[in-house]
């Protein structure tokens, strides 16, 4: 009987021991087996490491939109000549945006061991050239909007006239901040590479090409993925890809990261678009910011359009996998930055 209650007795301790420990460390094992879901679903097995799932990718996002915003700043002073220009290129230049091109472009100097202060003033430029296409883009001409981040588009504000001028200014300044980079000390041949990863992401190579095939097509029937692709490619894809090449080269990469970044930022690139088609099908303007459902009315090939909402997801989904591989073998605390942004855009609401 007395060997029977100290067995009791034994088994009511290691029952409380238990349930103590359970209840102490039950938000680690959530968070650890939540991340592992994640990891499965996404078939990811090396790269969701601790560094990734740890990393606080809103404090730094944040942080590298106020470094970023705080140079754009004192890129375009308010003086003369030219006042309302420059006040024109503030206005859309400084009007808000999560600044993921300009912060894509750090986080690829910095994980190729550079530094922030050496990749800003490619960072800027690249932040003034999307602002560059983004007037241009809501030209009456071309997608004729009303609304950008929620304020009347700079057209509206400053005229057409103006807004085109606009356009051609930013696109300059963008060139000058990119070649006085050699003052930080980064080697001529380095800055000229990276202009030219800009300049071929903005024109017949680039940007340029994708929005003539985007206006081509609007009302068309019978139009495949591949012309769906190749506008995106070249639309939205081409500028994150130069970002991230430009930032890369001034932060004195070997071609082999060059190259793997590259691929990786072609991914997230046009996982942007992706998502950004079916947000326009999904949210009202007032979350968006923007026009919703403009690219229907036009009658644009989107990805919802031709592969449905849900398909579109996966497809979404399948793009940020395929990112996240082309990362594989980077130092796990540099990339986390990037493997966070792939997720970011995969999940993003507007």
């Amino acid at each position: 009987m007395e060997n029977r209650e100290t067995l009791v007795y034994i088994l009511i301790c290691i029952f409380l021991s238990l349930h103590f420990l359970f209840w102490r460390f039950r938000p680690r094992y959530t968070e650890v087996t939540s991340v592992f879901r994640l990891t499965n679903h996404l078939n990811i097995r090396s790269l969701a490491s601790v560094t990734s799932y740890n990393f606080d990718f809103m404090l730094y996002m944040v942080n590298k939109a106020k470094s970023v915003n705080k140079a754009l700043d004192k890129a375009v002073p308010l003086c003369k000549p030219a006042l309302k220009i420059r006040e024109s290129m503030r206005y859309t230049l400084l009007s808000g945006g999560k600044r993921v091109r300009p912060m894509l472009c750090l986080a690829a100097c910095e994980l190729v061991g550079g530094q922030e202060s050496t990749a800003m003033p490619t960072a800027c430029a690249v932040e003034m050239l999307h602002a560059s296409s983004l007037i241009q883009d809501d030209l009456p001409c071309m997608d004729d909007d009303n609304l950008r981040r929620g304020k009347p588009t700079n057209h509206k504000v400053y005229g057409e006239d103006i807004s085109v001028l606009t356009a051609d200014a930013l696109i300059a300044l963008a060139v000058k901040k990119m070649a006085a980079s050699t003052s930080l000390g980064v080697p001529p041949e380095r800055v000229l590479r990276a202009i030219l990863e800009m300049t071929k992401a903005l024109g017949t190579e680039g940007l340029v090409a994708g929005q003539a095939a985007d206006l081509a097509g609007e009302g068309m029937s019978g139009l495949g993925l591949e012309y769906l692709e190749f506008i995106h490619i070249h639309k939205t894809a081409a500028l994150l890809e130069a970002s991230a090449v430009a930032g890369a080269i001034v932060g004195g990469g070997s071609d082999e990261e060059i190259e793997r970044l590259r691929m990786y930022a072609r991914c997230i690139g046009l996982m942007f678009q992706v998502v950004d088609d079916v947000l326009d099908v999904t949210k009202s303007s007032e979350e968006l910011g923007k026009t919703a459902g403009k690219d229907l009315v036009a009658g644009k090939l989107t990805y919802p359009r031709f592969m449905g909402v849900e398909k579109s997801k996966e497809y979404a989904e399948k793009l940020n996998v395929e990112a996240r591989e082309h990362l594989q073998g980077f130092d796990s605390q540099k990339v986390a930055p990037l493997l966070s942004l792939a997720d970011y855009i995969v999940n993003r609401q507007n």
